[in-house]
């Protein structure tokens, strides 16, 4: 079975590719999703968080805002919630991909936005990164996300650079042209995992 790495910066379009792999009946694990269950409600992050930063949740779940000021320009507090989340969703993610592998895929998707930031390439046979220009880039994630130009900045300059994830990529899709051209370098990669 293929392992696919699919990454990019926030705003590069990834929702977009994980939803072309999905069409064609291609597993796809999501990393924000999970990220998501586990600081919901019930999750089995939520105690271990609440420990490390109190007053981060609100009715049993995390209260993004309030985790999102905790950590936010302080690398060692980060670091320390990186320590929490990051074996959690490397477990999920096993375990997705054994689910899979008994099921008969050919190939799954593992969609991770800190895919070179965590080492997750050692994890996949192929790196698919989505990349758009930088003005396309921050017009996308302020409309999407309601955020100034200056937070939005913030949010980018935080991610490892679009050029050197291009650098370190397998396979390269510009989403900064249409969707129609996205869509068709994703079919014709698709058609290669099928061959």
């Amino acid at each position: 079975m293929r392992i696919i790495g699919l990454t990019g910066g926030i705003g590069m379009g990834k929702s977009t590719a994980a939803a072309a792999f999905r069409r064609a009946r291609i597993p796809v694990f999501d990393a924000d999703l999970a990220v998501h269950r586990l600081q919901a409600k019930g999750g089995r992050a939520v105690k271990l968080i609440e420990a490390a930063f109190p007053g981060t949740t609100s009715q049993g779940a995390i209260d993004r805002p309030a985790l999102r000021a905790a950590v936010f320009g302080d690398p060692s507090a980060l670091t320390r919630l990186e320590h929490i989340l990051h074996p959690m969703v490397e477990a999920e993610e096993r375990a997705f991909v054994a689910r899979a592998r008994r099921a008969g895929q050919r190939a799954v998707v593992l969609d991770i936005p800190l895919l070179f930031e965590t080492t997750g390439e050692s994890r996949v046979d192929t790196v698919v990164v989505v990349s758009a220009p930088r003005a396309i880039q921050v017009h996308r994630v302020a409309q999407r996300r309601r955020m100034t130009r200056a937070d939005v900045e913030a949010v980018i300059a935080r991610q490892m650079p679009d050029a050197e994830k291009r650098r370190r990529a397998d396979l390269v899709v510009r989403t900064g042209l249409s969707r129609a051209h996205t869509l068709q370098a994703l079919r014709r990669f698709i058609r290669t995992l099928r061959a």
